[in-house]
């Protein structure tokens, strides 16, 4: 009995010691937790985070990659505005006399030469017109011919010097009356030639003074039309510019030969450029603003006068590293971009907190905040994206 006591008690100190021992790990974990509380899960704390795209992520992303590049960056002065033509490219075509339309060739939007047939008038006041211009060309033939008679017999001394004045007064008057309904003749676009010959037009040309589009057609076929009434309006949209009005406060950063970026509200995505050639000396009260005039350098689509622009107007340039809107994402008050990594058929993209300076357009001027090595690649797309997966990562470790 003795012995047995004794290999019981030796056996379970052997159990105890067992115990001891296989617990020692456990402890010895516990403590390197609390001497490295960085460490958890595998990951220190300095140890950056990245995203990891396979190359079909990649393209399905449609992502872009390139080096840093220095760029021209400017401050700018936002102007609103519209497109408009210079006078002298708009015109409005009228009648000088009252008459009805007999048929209209053009529609709005028509291109049209100068000196092109837009529309017929005919009313009985036109063919009195002729018949006044003829009856006065040929009275005044036969004064002519009656003074050439008087002159010969004044210098002949037959004839009195009473009469060869009344004669000559009656060819001027004639003449004159002639004359002018002429002139009235051509600008109803009718040949006094023709007239003489014994035609009667019993209708006239509207024609256009200018080359250009129809913008505007405000008459029917068969409508009376008053005097100076405006009937087709014609404009020549090779000179269509930008017209920004610029504020008060911003006039004296503004100055001739500036260059404008525009955007055109009703063609999205396509941006202007245009050189101030002309800015305005008398304010707009409502709002107290100038006119700055801008001739477009790269016209492109269906401009037409009238339609709204936002523009930004350069006025200074700076020269430094920038990437496109599109390549920061925000975290709170922090701004970051992604440096670019290929790793065989993968790409890491890790993010670098830079500090935002001068907007120009979509760039944005950088500075880092850590000193960056040079030919590194960076993401110019997708920011906000990749933000987004960097923080659905984190939060999967913190769980």
């Amino acid at each position: 009995m003795k012995n047995i006591s004794k290999y019981l008690v030796i056996g379970l100190l052997t159990m105890l010691l067992c115990l001891t021992a296989c617990g020692n790990p456990k402890s010895d974990t516990a403590e390197n937790k609390s001497e490295n509380p960085d460490m958890e899960d595998g990951h220190s704390e300095d140890e950056v985070e990245a995203v990891m795209l396979t190359a079909q992520q990649y393209d399905a992303l449609q992502m872009k990659v390139d080096t840093l590049a220095q760029r021209h960056m400017s401050g700018y002065v936002e102007a609103n505005g519209q497109l408009e033509v210079p006078p002298q490219n708009e015109a409005t075509i009228t009648s000088v006399l009252g008459a009805n339309v007999v048929s209209i060739a053009v529609i709005e939007g028509d291109k049209v030469d100068k000196g092109q047939t837009v529309a017929y008038l005919s009313h009985p006041n036109i063919i009195q017109k002729q018949t006044d211009y003829l009856n006065a060309y040929s009275n005044s033939q036969f004064l002519k011919k009656e003074l050439e008679r008087q002159k010969k017999l004044y210098e002949g001394g037959v004839g009195s010097g009473a009469n060869f004045q009344k004669a000559e007064a009656a060819y001027e008057a004639s003449r004159n009356r002639a004359n002018g309904l002429e002139a009235q003749l051509q600008q109803l676009n009718i040949s006094s030639a023709g007239v003489r010959k014994g035609t009667i037009y019993q209708r006239v040309a509207l024609r256009s003074p200018i080359e250009g589009f129809v913008q505007k057609v405000a008459i029917k076929t068969g409508q009376y039309v008053e005097p100076q009434t405006d009937l087709i309006a014609i404009v020549d949209t090779h000179h269509v510019h930008a017209d920004l009005m610029v504020f008060e406060k911003d006039v004296y950063k503004v100055k001739q030969g500036q260059k404008v970026t525009f955007n055109v509200q009703s063609i999205k995505g396509n941006e202007l450029t245009a050189e101030i050639y002309s800015v305005g000396k008398t304010f707009e009260q409502n709002p107290k603003a100038i006119h700055v005039h801008a001739e477009i350098e790269n016209k492109a689509g269906n401009l037409i006068p009238g339609m709204y622009i936002e523009g930004r107007i350069a006025i200074d340039h700076t020269r430094t590293t920038a990437l496109p809107e599109r390549a920061i994402a925000e975290d709170g008050n922090r701004s970051f971009v992604f440096t670019a990594e290929k790793i065989g058929d993968t790409w890491k993209f890790t993010p670098v907190e830079v500090k935002k300076s001068t907007q120009d357009g979509e760039w944005i001027g950088i500075d880092f905040i850590t000193v960056q090595e040079p030919n590194v690649r960076y993401a110019y797309n997708n920011s906000y994206y990749l933000m987004a997966e960097l923080k659905k990562s984190e939060a999967a470790h913190s769980h």
